[in-house]
């Protein structure tokens, strides 16, 4: 058997072996998204078997009595500011990093960078935000998802903005312009793929998270689609066809914006680690 043949059958194997692995996440989700669709007794049997009748109404029952529309607002409204939040602060503290080539400013890199393995202490932060007021209001939550989410935006922007030629920041400074200035006009445009890439990752990662909202947000009202499905399974152990109604709609801002998004995730990826 030739190498080019040998190769050939390599791949066809892994192929195989990604397929039949990324069925372990296909089934369960289609057995999900059936399921939101059946009535509280078809949907005890948990299969792959459609509904005999689809029952859009569970999708209504759910918005309506989970309180869906204003779990809605407090996730977009949390998770939006904290990427705005992350994405100013993280790729302005690369910027002085990567331009400023000093012990301080490596030692602070690594500082940044031991957050990738660092795990958060939760009683501490809670003593914190307790003493800086912010206890059980979502100011808290939108500061600890910035933060969290700072250690890796830092990572990606500062092998991105290594690749800027610095003599465009002195052209810059020799004109006039200031330290803001360079920032905003010239490397922020420029560095738009990688703040592409960080905003959807940082989407992703607090919308999902049901952590930090069941520690640090105390009323209700303030509670996010994660955190409303663990309340609504309170509810409604029993009916699983509403849960898995309330999941399906959790979950769907977040496909969405993979499945539109996905290939700005894969280009700032790869142009931090090219070009890092």
């Amino acid at each position: 058997m030739g190498f080019g043949r040998k190769l050939a059958l390599r791949n066809y194997l892994v192929e195989g072996i990604l397929i039949l692995a990324s069925l372990l996440v296909i089934i369960p989700v289609l057995i999900m998204i059936f399921g939101s669709f059946k009535t509280s007794a078809e949907v005890l049997d948990f299969s792959l078997k459609l509904p005999d009748k689809w029952m859009f109404s569970n999708y209504a029952r759910v918005f309506e009595e989970g309180g869906l529309s204003r779990a809605f607002l407090n996730s977009l409204w949390i998770t939006g500011i904290s990427s705005v939040i992350n994405i100013v602060a993280s790729s302005a503290a690369s910027f002085i990093l990567v331009r400023r080539d000093s012990k301080f400013a490596n030692s602070l890199y690594m500082y940044f960078f031991m957050g990738l393995i660092a795990p958060m202490s939760t009683i501490t932060t809670i003593r914190i935000v307790q003493w800086l007021g912010f206890y059980g209001s979502m100011t808290s939550v939108i500061l600890i998802y910035a933060s969290l989410n700072t250690a890796f935006s830092v990572f990606l922007y500062s092998g991105f903005i290594k690749t800027i030629p610095k003599a465009l920041d002195e052209v810059a400074f020799l004109e006039g312009a200031s330290v803001f200035g360079v920032f905003f006009r010239i490397v922020t445009p420029l560095i738009l793929p990688v703040n592409a890439t960080v905003a959807i990752m940082v989407f992703m990662s607090v919308w999902n998270d049901i952590t930090i909202p069941m520690y640090f947000l105390t009323d209700s009202s303030t509670w996010t689609m994660p955190l409303s499905i663990y309340n609504f399974y309170g509810k409604y152990s029993r009916d699983w066809n509403l849960i898995f109604a309330n999941l399906v709609l959790t979950s769907l801002p977040v496909f969405i914006l993979y499945l539109f998004g996905q290939k700005y995730i894969v280009s700032g990826l790869t142009a931090g680690a090219v070009k890092g």
